[in-house]
């Protein structure tokens, strides 16, 4: 059993409010959630406006699987227009 755990920085440029970015913040990881079937969640600046960090963990049988699973994840949160990506960090265990 192979584990994979990302950590992400988002910034969130037109965001003007903590409500508003629990609103994007929720809607991008239901979408992963569903889209990838992984466990995703904000994990740090909860109470900050522009800034948010995700995690994503996944699970699989080899390290390319897992590897493979987290840089489908990235690229597709890369894609979303209302975010942009500042930081990344993966781990596979």
């Amino acid at each position: 059993m192979v584990v994979g755990i990302a950590r992400i920085g988002l910034h969130i440029a037109n965001c003007r409010s903590l409500k508003e970015k629990r609103s994007i913040t929720k809607s991008l990881i239901t979408r992963l959630r569903n889209k990838f079937n992984a466990a995703i969640a904000e994990i740090d600046d909860q109470d900050l406006w522009q800034k948010c960090t995700i995690a994503a963990a996944v699970i699989g049988t080899s390290t390319s699987h897992a590897d493979s699973q987290l840089q489908a994840i990235i690229a597709c949160i890369d894609r979303e227009a209302e975010v942009l990506v500042t930081s990344i960090e993966t781990e596979i265990l």
